[in-house]
């Protein structure tokens, strides 16, 4: 791949370490939107904001696709549905580029480069899409062709709002029958109940240090985007026949988050949500 990179979107991570680390050859930059790309580039990563429809945002009058030129790789870390995925790569290949799916995970983690990229796309491509991706995180997985990558991020999103939403019922439930949260944390941490939304993301006020629930829920991974990834993860499951009942529930609980207030919170906040809702 030849010399010019460009970064679309400001999304979290992807445009503080931009400022940190670099690819070994080629220009890095952030821009805002496609229209800020002002030559057609070589290497271009995109992660869109939610607000804005894929297909519009690569095909429409300006764009992204108005920004690739033959032979080169573009690499989504937006997070979107897979067969969207495989309907923009074939788009793609029709002018002669790579299209790869790399949509990110690690909530709190850019800052400290511990980002995990799920890649989908030709394997071939892959040691490039890991020279750029490995700039923003430690972990460049390949998951297979095109919209692996994005099947990876939602089943993995999909457990994480369900083991959210058990960690902060056993929270409630441990709280009203007389237990100390700190002493009830500690002790699913050391038995068999322990995950990462109880260790290390705890959705309780007071437990932990460093986590959106110590900061009035600011911060973090929106409940906004949580409801949007289960959605994926539901007209997913519909396409493959595939049972979801808890993801379901999930989808259902975090819908209703945003509709009473929840919209800006970090997700962890369905402990405050649970807490509020004493009607169930």
């Amino acid at each position: 791949m030849a010399a010019s990179l460009r970064l679309l979107g400001a999304a979290s991570g992807l445009r503080y370490w931009s400022r940190r680390l670099r690819p070994a050859a080629g220009s890095f930059a952030a821009v805002s939107s496609p229209a800020d790309v002002a030559e057609k580039a070589d290497r271009i990563i995109t992660m869109l904001p939610t607000s804005i429809n894929a297909i519009e945002a690569y095909s429409g009058a300006n764009g992204i696709l108005k920004k690739v030129k033959k032979g080169s790789l573009l690499i989504d870390s937006s997070t979107i549905d897979p067969a969207v995925s495989k309907e923009l790569a074939k788009e793609v290949e029709k002018m002669g580029a790579v299209f790869m799916d790399a949509p990110v995970s690690g909530v709190g983690a850019a800052r400290s480069g511990n980002l995990t990229f799920m890649v989908g796309g030709v394997e071939d491509e892959f040691a490039a899409a890991q020279e750029l991706l490995g700039c923003m995180g430690s972990n460049v997985v390949y998951c297979g062709a095109v919209g692996t990558g994005q099947a990876a991020k939602i089943c993995n999103n999909m457990l994480l709002a369900i083991s959210m939403i058990g960690t902060a019922e056993a929270m409630n439930l441990g709280i009203r029958l007389g237990l100390d949260p700190k002493l009830l944390a500690k002790i699913l941490n050391m038995s068999s109940g322990r995950c990462w939304s109880s260790d290390t993301y705890n959705p309780v006020p007071g437990v932990m240090d460093g986590v959106p629930s110590a900061n009035n829920y600011q911060g973090g991974f929106g409940t906004t985007l949580m409801a949007k990834d289960l959605g994926l993860a539901q007209d997913s499951a519909t396409s493959t026949k595939s049972p979801i009942l808890l993801g379901s529930l999930a989808h259902q609980i975090y819908r209703m988050m945003c509709a009473k207030g929840y919209s800006k919170k970090d997700f962890s906040s369905v402990f405050q949500f649970l807490r509020e809702e004493e009607t169930f």
